[in-house]
């Protein structure tokens, strides 16, 4: 590789890490290559990016941008082989590594990424899986916003009817 094509790597980088809040960094080593292509469908199935990059061109990529966002931590996990996995979806890729895991021994969790907050280690993979996604959330809470206002409209539409149906009583029998 070219020093102009590492600096290209770089700045692609550089923009990816910038614009994502979450991605996760895996070793994906002892796979072959059938397996990683597997692996690699499956991503593309599910909307994430997975690239192999060299450790020194993530880490200048990271060292390049605002200290206001916390990579610092990531820098330990950038030691042998190393595969990114970018997402808008935080628990997608935990999820997506559970699920191939089910066949294979790898990837293996390094380290994750997710709203300046960093997990470290293969041990946190099912309490990112666990985590709920933003549309997830939203949707819960519209959902607790709209029961009280159904459970009013129920009220009043039985109240209603239970109203009519004494009055109707009375009616007939007066």
């Amino acid at each position: 590789m070219t020093r102009s094509e590492k600096v290209a790597v770089v700045e692609e980088l550089k923009e990816k890490f910038d614009n994502s809040s979450s991605f996760y960094v895996t070793d994906s080593s002892t796979l072959t290559v059938a397996e990683v292509n597997n692996l690699r469908g499956l991503c593309f199935e599910k909307g994430v990016e997975l690239r192999v990059v060299k450790n020194t061109l993530v880490k200048k990529a990271l060292e390049a941008l605002p200290e206001d966002k916390n990579y610092a931590e990531l820098y330990d996990t950038l030691k042998g082989p190393t595969a990114l996995m970018f997402c808008e979806t935080a628990n997608l890729p935990a999820k997506l590594i559970e699920e191939f895991r089910k066949t294979h021994e790898k990837p293996v969790l390094k380290a994750a990424y997710i709203d300046s907050s960093v997990y470290v280690g293969d041990d946190q993979v099912k309490s990112l899986a666990a985590l709920k996604s933003k549309e997830e959330l939203v949707g819960e809470i519209i959902g607790l916003l709209q029961s009280p206002a159904k459970n009013v409209i129920s009220a009043l539409k039985s109240g209603g009817s239970t109203i009519a149906g004494i009055l109707k009583t009375l009616e007939e029998r007066g």
